[in-house]
């Protein structure tokens, strides 16, 4: 297994290499991040509304049973708030039949979000390393490994190091980096038919500066067979009188415009609020699939979490000298916040022997 004061490159900014980077320092380790994006947090990322509002454009929830990723908001003095769910819900069973407000049953599994906004993780994890630990803008294309090392190579500079972890989805990491020498054709072949959490949703949010939905005949909660919207939720913070709903659209709308999607979703929800929907102080999206440093189409169709905790994953790569972590990867909860926590736990728990 590795051996101590190695230096350690992380490839990808999100939570898993973020977790993993603030550990590794914790226990004295020489260690770099690199992220493609000019901004860190992958997956998770709170956009502030115009009115300011933080609308989640990725990661939002999560359970009681996510033990990994609450000890660490608890580790960081961050706190959740109960995600607001009333007892009825819009439903829209068929297009040939009205909407309904439908009972909702008790939920036994409450959601959380977290205080501040998932954002608000990641920044502070950042806050806690060294300065100049996280490099922007640096897009690795070529990692080659020999008996002395690693050289990754980006577009603007190469790095040295003894151990490279890749917290990128492991699909996007065999399409667009190359290996010199290949890896393991079985595991690039598990890579490609590996689902990438989120990589294929188009999540929206809107916020307003009163919650109307949440009168007796409406509710915020909405699921439709029909669409495009298949699913939304109330998306407020109370506590700082932000209002707002978000939601989930079809991928098939990923190739029409901002503006385009908007129009679609609005219509879709005047049936359900009427003239009320179309007071909103401003809506966002992100259509993930666009998401170069998250997804490439593969043109491969796979069902949602294929593959995802794979035990090949746990293993070590290139002579000892490649981990392969992230979400996707981890052996609990993979796809998930608590996934990424888990993955970056057990690479440290390898690392630090």
């Amino acid at each position: 297994m590795a051996e101590h004061n190695k230096d350690i490159l992380i490839l990808g900014a999100g939570l898993c290499g973020l977790t993993l980077a603030y550990r590794l320092q914790q226990a004295g380790k020489a260690v770099r991040v690199l992220e493609a994006r000019q901004r860190i947090g992958g997956r998770m990322e709170t956009i502030a509304a115009k009115d300011g509002t933080p609308i989640e454009m990725g990661a939002t929830w999560l359970g009681e049973k996510h033990t990994a990723l609450t000890a660490l908001l608890d580790e960081l003095n961050i706190g959740i708030t109960g995600q607001y769910l009333s007892d009825r819900a819009i439903y829209e069973p068929l297009s040939t039949s009205p909407p309904q407000l439908v009972q909702l049953p008790a939920n036994d599994a409450p959601s959380y979000r977290i205080d501040g906004g998932s954002s608000r993780l990641i920044n502070e994890l950042a806050s806690r390393l060294a300065p100049a630990t996280v490099l922007c803008g640096q897009k690795a294309h070529t990692i080659e490994f020999s008996a002395s090392g690693v050289v990754v190579k980006t577009e603007a500079e190469e790095f040295t190091a003894d151990i490279v972890v890749s917290t990128l989805p492991p699909q996007l990491l065999v399409q667009s980096i190359a290996m010199v020498p290949e890896l393991p054709e079985e595991l690039t072949s598990l890579a490609m038919h590996t689902q990438t959490w989120m990589g294929q949703s188009i999540k929206f949010g809107f916020s307003f500066s009163e919650p109307f939905w949440r009168s007796p005949r409406l509710s915020g909660t909405l699921f439709s067979n029909v669409g495009p919207v298949n699913e939304m939720y109330d998306h407020s913070r109370d506590g700082d009188g932000y209002y707002g709903l978000k939601g989930f659209l079809s991928g098939a709308y990923a190739s029409v415009d901002q503006e385009g999607r908007k129009a679609v979703i609005l219509q879709q929800l005047r049936k359900y609020y009427g003239a009320a929907i179309d007071q909103y102080t401003d809506y966002q999206d992100r259509v993930w699939s666009t998401e170069a440093e998250t997804f490439l189409n593969s043109g491969i169709g796979l069902l949602p979490h294929q593959n995802n905790g794979h035990a090949q994953y746990r293993q070590l790569f290139a002579g000892d000298r490649l981990f392969i972590a992230g979400s996707e990867t981890a052996d609990q909860f993979p796809g998930y916040m608590d996934g990424a926590v888990r993955s970056a736990t057990w690479v440290f728990d390898q690392l630090r022997q």
